[in-house]
């Protein structure tokens, strides 16, 4: 797989009501070693600090009834309008996110094209029953799916969108060799890994198949085809 060309740092800005879950997770581990690196940049943003009411309140109750509660214009619009008060306008240095099941599917082929944008990206994490309607209508933000399923916020989402972009960008990964051979990759035809195994050989009497012992590099390959799935 060709190294794509990589300019300057890639810089995320997360908001969220509980930005300190990110933080967290993204310190850790080749996303840590990244940021150290400086190929990668984390902006935090807390909604509740943009709320004008008094006990930091970002949600209420849903117009027309029902269960749940929806984030409120006046702080998402604030946070949000913080972030790009950065960019000269009109110009289109940067792009909004927001994680949606009505979104467009999120795949490794998308992960690819992601890595060449060289704008910031802002990820807007839902919370509780959703976001105002508004919101989406006046900022026009790209609306993502991890998966056909549902979470009660946009963290997770969030966190796998990032890391499924930052290891494909150079130096990231210790070693980038690695990435030319996993699922979905190109050289695998988009298909997805075959099994792994390692040290010991035989473990409670499961044996790792003797082709990959045998030091046949044309075997192992052949074996290595046979088992790719899909």
């Amino acid at each position: 797989m060709s190294k794509v060309k990589c300019q300057r740092s890639k810089v995320f800005h997360l908001i969220s009501i509980f930005p300190e879950a990110l933080e967290d997770y993204l310190k850790t581990s080749l996303l840590g070693k990244a940021q150290a690196k400086k190929l990668i940049q984390f902006k935090f943003y807390n909604l509740r600090d943009f709320s004008q009411d008094k006990h930091g309140r970002v949600d209420d109750t849903p117009y027309g009834g029902g269960a749940g509660m929806v984030l409120q214009c006046q702080p998402v619009f604030d946070c949000i309008e913080k972030i790009i008060s950065n960019y000269q306008l009109p110009t289109t240095n940067y792009q909004l996110i927001y994680f949606t099941p009505k979104g467009k599917k999120w795949t490794q082929a998308q992960a690819r094209k992601w890595v060449k944008f060289e704008g910031d990206v802002i990820l807007l994490c839902g919370r509780y029953e959703g976001i105002d309607q508004r919101i989406l209508d006046y900022f026009q933000p790209m609306e993502i799916s991890v998966g056909n399923y549902v979470l009660s916020g946009g963290e997770l989402p969030a966190l796998i969108f990032i890391e499924s972009i930052a290891r494909l960008i150079p130096g990231v990964l210790g070693n980038q060799e690695s990435l030319s051979e996993e699922s979905f990759s190109r050289k695998l035809q988009g298909k997805k890994e075959y099994p792994l195994y390692t040290k010991p050989e035989e473990f409670r009497g499961l044996r790792a198949p003797e082709v990959l012992l045998s030091g046949n590099h044309q075997a192992v390959a052949k074996w290595r085809r046979k088992n790719l799935v899909g």
